[in-house]
């Protein structure tokens, strides 16, 4: 049986939420209530999406019933109201991460946020965008950079890039501890570098990365930088001036809000020096049969009907996040986080994956059951109505870095109890005799 940590009870002094918060906060989320095959859910697979409070569904819903018109194109009531929601939401979630309003753009993942950085860089170096834009501009001898923990988002594009442009893409690697090894960052990073893309919190090992010295070694040699924060915004308090990152994605589904949106952060200057990825309506000011000019940032990469139910959904989750506290959120899955680590690490046959207990990283905990299949794992899991993730988790090449073809995730959120913790420990332990793996 895993060894679990005396029970912590949070205060306020301690800056986490307390028990009784959390047992409040679920009565926000309905899904948390329900039972799977006659269980009651225990839902370990934040990092793969996140569950929705009302809130946040009621916005969305509020929406489609009150307000319901194309934003930046009417001028009637209607069209006005929804057009304010809209740009509500944009200012609400740039203020969330520290932002201007006018440096959020609305894309429909992390994903596209990716893309539209590598293929407008792309544009940069056809020429498009002029002057402006040569600074992205990327060919043979340039290098971008990004790490060996990186789930497939933030690496296909830049292998796309690299293979447009003739550009050298390069990796830093990881140590078996599962953190990044820096002196090899200061050597792969050199003045070829053009962009250093990398995550801010591993969605496998759950490592949170030093974004400071890596920005500092970036701009050493005056190359840009692009952090996903698909697995930190969430979770943690992120400021983008603090950070100093040039560019910031991430995705509304992990943080409490609907799928299909997401956002880009850039610095303004950039954005707007930026050439457009997607043209068509709603991102131009003039267009001949010949050519077109295009809006300012963040307009000009908007192009068509935007996501308008979804990002006024994604603004009442950043509110509902902003008003719990992050630095609270933070400190209750960091808790949570390190029972799961050290109770994983205390069953015989389990392999975590990361940093030790107490090391930076966020609530969550990936791990190989000796003799057990990860989704063997997974099935036995949801017998018993405990919800994780198997799998690669879109990042193949950590994995096969790590010796493994697929691993047990479980992520935590500010809904999760400790009990729930404790009952997934429990119940891994039985993974390997139930398997006869123990033998």
């Amino acid at each position: 049986m895993p060894v679990v940590d005396t029970p912590v009870t949070l205060t306020p002094s301690d800056a986490g939420l307390t028990d009784a918060e959390v047992l409040r906060i679920r009565n926000d989320f309905p899904i948390l209530g329900t039972e799977v095959g006659g269980k009651p859910l225990i839902y370990l697979d934040s990092g793969a999406t996140s569950q929705n409070p009302v809130s946040v569904m009621e916005a969305e819903q509020e929406f489609y019933e009150q307000r319901n018109a194309a934003v930046h194109r009417g001028s009637h009531s209607l069209a006005v109201d929804a057009t304010d929601a809209y740009e509500d939401a944009r200012a609400a979630v740039a203020r969330f991460i520290g932002a201007r309003a006018d440096e959020l753009v609305w894309t429909s993942n992390a994903t596209e946020g990716i893309n539209l950085v590598a293929y407008a860089m792309s544009n940069a170096g056809l020429g498009r965008g002029g002057e402006a834009s040569r600074r992205f501009a990327l060919g043979p001898g340039d290098r971008i950079v990004v790490t060996e923990m990186e789930h497939h988002a933030n690496l296909i594009p830049w292998q796309e890039l690299a293979a447009r442009t003739g550009a050298e893409l390069r990796f830093v690697p990881i140590a078996d501890d599962g953190t990044l090894r820096l002196e090899e960052a200061a050597r792969v990073i050199t003045p070829a570098t053009k962009l250093v893309a990398f995550s801010h919190a591993s969605n496998v090992l759950g490592t949170i990365n030093p974004v400071a010295d890596l920005v500092r070694l970036a701009q050493g040699v005056g190359a840009l930088t692009l952090l996903d924060a698909c697995q930190s915004v969430p979770h943690l308090p992120v400021d983008v001036k603090a950070l100093d990152v040039d560019f910031l994605v991430f995705s509304g589904h992990k943080m409490l809000g609907p799928t299909g949106i997401g956002a880009l952060y850039g610095r303004k200057e950039l954005l707007d020096a930026l050439p457009p990825f997607l043209t068509g309506g709603s991102m131009i000011t003039t267009v001949t049969m010949e050519r077109a000019e295009y809006l300012p940032s963040p307009n000009r990469f908007e192009a068509g009907t935007q996501r308008i139910s979804q990002a006024i959904a994604l603004g009442a989750a950043a509110n509902y996040l902003a008003e719990t506290g992050m630095q609270r959120i933070e400190a209750w899955e960091e808790t949570l986080g390190a029972r799961l680590v050290r109770g994983l690490g205390a069953i015989e046959g389990i392999r975590v994956l990361g940093p030790d207990a107490g090391r930076p990283r966020i609530g969550l905990a990936s791990f190989d059951v000796d003799g057990v299949h990860a989704h063997d794992v997974g099935q036995f899991l949801d017998d018993k109505g405990i919800a994780v993730r198997v799998g690669h988790h879109c990042a193949q090449p950590l994995h096969r870095r790590l010796g493994l073809t697929a691993t047990t995730r479980a992520s935590t959120y500010l809904y999760t109890t400790t009990d729930e913790v404790d009952a997934f420990l429990d119940a891994v332990a039985l993974v390997r005799p139930f398997f006869g793996a123990h033998r």
